[in-house]
C-alpha cells in the first residue's frame, strides 16, 4: 500500500513540474513520518524513499536506532525549543523549522565537529497565524543575514506552512509572496524552498517548491493518541 502510494505522489509530482515548466526531478519529497511506525518508514525505504521528515523529537530518535541500517537523509520539521537542540544538531541533516536566532546559534555551537554543516530552512510565518511559529517577512533580510554567519550551519531556504486556500489560485499567493521576497534578497545559496503538503502540492510547485512535505497521502491519517 505505501508502495503505491509513493508511486501515485510521485506521478502527481511529476505532473505539476510539467504544467509549471520545472525541470523534471527538481521537486524533493520529503515523506512526513511523523507518529508513523519505523515499519512504515521501513516499507518506504524499500520502495525507494529516502527523506524522511519528524516533529517529535524522543520519537524520532527511537526510530532512528530501529533504523540505522538504512541510509535516511532525516529532516527535522516541528518546533524547536532550547532544550532540544543539542539531540537535533546532532541526529539530523536538515532542520526546517528555525525562527529564532537564538535557535540558530545553539544548532551551530552544538553540530558535532564530525558531521557536515546542518542543513537550515528558516521558518516564515507567510500568513501571519497567532497559532503559528516563524518569522516575518520584514525580519527574513536580517536573520537570513545573521544565521549565515554561524559556521556550524548551512543556510538553505525558507519554509512555509500557510493558512489553507480555498482553491489552487488562492493556495498559490502566499508560496509566491515568499519567492518573491527570498528571490529579492539576491543571496544565490537561498535554493531550497519547503513549500506544500498533501493538499497544495501542486500550488506550491507552481510557485517554487523544492522540497514538498507529504505525509497523509504517503502513510494515512495520523494517529495522535
Amino acid at each position: 500500500m505505501i508502495a503505491e502510494r509513493l508511486k501515485q505522489i510521485q506521478t502527481r509530482i511529476s505532473q505539476a513540474e510539467h504544467a509549471h515548466h520545472r525541470r523534471p526531478g527538481s521537486v524533493l519529497l520529503l515523506a512526513v513520518s511523523k507518529t508513523k511506525p519505523a515499519d512504515d518508514i521501513a516499507a518506504a525505504y524499500q520502495a525507494g524513499q529516502r527523506h524522511f521528515g519528524e516533529s517529535y523529537l524522543q520519537e524520532a530518535l527511537r526510530k532512528q536506532q530501529e533504523l540505522g541500517a538504512f541510509d535516511i537523509t532525516w529532516h527535522f520539521i516541528g518546533p524547536i525549543q532550547s532544550n532540544k537542540t543539542r539531540p537535533i544538531a546532532a541526529h539530523f541533516d536538515w532542520v526546517h523549522s528555525v525562527d529564532k536566532l537564538k535557535i540558530a546559534q545553539r544548532l551551530n555551537e552544538q553540530r558535532p565537529a564530525r558531521l557536515p554543516p546542518l542543513n537550515i530552512c528558516l521558518q516564515v510565518n507567510i500568513s501571519g497565524e497567532a497559532s503559528k511559529s516563524g518569522i516575518t517577512l520584514d525580519e527574513l533580510p536580517e536573520m537570513c543575514g545573521q544565521v549565515a554567519q554561524l559556521p556550524r550551519l548551512k543556510l538553505r531556504g525558507v519554509m512555509a506552512i500557510p493558512a489553507p486556500g480555498e482553491d489552487f489560485e488562492r493556495q498559490r499567493q502566499p508560496y509566491k509572496a515568499l519567492y518573491q521576497a527570498v528571490a529579492a534578497l539576491n543571496r544565490p545559496e537561498l535554493d531550497t524552498f519547503s513549500f506544500g503538503m498533501t493538499g497544495d502540492l501542486e500550488a506550491a510547485i507552481a510557485e517554487g517548491a523544492t522540497i514538498v512535505r507529504i505525509g497523509t497521502a504517503l502513510f494515512g491519517a495520523r494517529d495522535y493518541a
